[in-house]
């Protein structure tokens, strides 16, 4: 896909949703209270993409590594995505949302798995903002999935070793449908890029606020995204 070079807002928005614990720790409350806090800020954010001209927005909800976490914190955590998927799934295709599920979906509950597919369909016709939302989710893990495809449809004859190149493997990953993202957050001081679209994000500018997620408002989504408008993307290439 050629890159546009013009000094327009990002269409591609990725965001590293962290500081959620802390934010709760803070105010002397069980971690999953700010879990809970940050899925209706992400309600926000997706109510404000329209307004800011983004038309892709992809959020970490839950890494590869997270399951190392405390057995009531992994349960708190799955629950609530149940939950959010269950009470928000109406107002998402109202207001012309698209969502879709990025991650290895094996190891997550059936329950979840299908209340993710019946909001896939129901939102499929939906265009005013694509939702990407990454679960059970790693970099590493996306690419030697992806690895494992392509090779699988070498063997079947389908391709060969000839045929592969950086387009075709990404044509494998789980955002083969979606644009590379243009800039990526990340939350609440910490400046690591944690296993998050590897691939896709070669070429994307990265923004790392002090703000802890549950705290991180549409307005300030706002001064973000003005930021990178003065930014002078090359793609390696220099200005003549």
């Amino acid at each position: 896909m050629a890159k546009d070079t013009s000094q327009t807002g990002p269409k591609h928005v990725a965001i590293i949703m962290d500081g959620n614990g802390r934010w709760a720790t803070q105010r002397g409350r069980p971690r999953l209270f700010g879990h809970h806090a940050g899925a209706k800020r992400v309600r926000d954010i997706v109510e404000a993409c329209p307004d800011l001209g983004v038309k892709y927005l992809t959020v970490f909800a839950f890494s590869t590594e997270n399951w190392k976490r405390t057995q009531t914190e992994v349960a708190g955590l799955m629950k609530l995505f149940r939950r959010y998927i269950e009470r928000e799934s109406q107002a998402l295709l109202k207001k012309g949302v698209r969502v879709r599920f990025i991650g290895d979906r094996v190891r997550l509950d059936d329950k979840l798995v299908s209340l993710m597919d019946e909001l896939e369909l129901l939102t499929a016709g939906n265009d005013l903002v694509h939702l990407t939302v990454a679960i059970n989710y790693g970099g590493r893990d996306e690419v030697t999935r992806a690895a494992k495809r392509l090779a699988y449809d070498i063997e079947q004859g389908k391709l060969t070793h000839n045929d592969v190149d950086a387009e075709t493997l990404a044509k494998y990953l789980d955002t083969h449908v979606l644009p590379d993202p243009d800039l990526v957050i990340r939350t609440s001081g910490e400046a690591r890029v944690s296993n998050f679209l590897l691939w896709q994000t070669a070429y994307s500018e990265y923004e790392f606020v002090d703000t802890l997620w549950p705290d991180f408002t549409p307005a300030e989504f706002a001064k973000v995204l003005a930021s990178y408008g003065t930014r002078d993307r090359r793609y390696g290439g220099v200005k003549a």
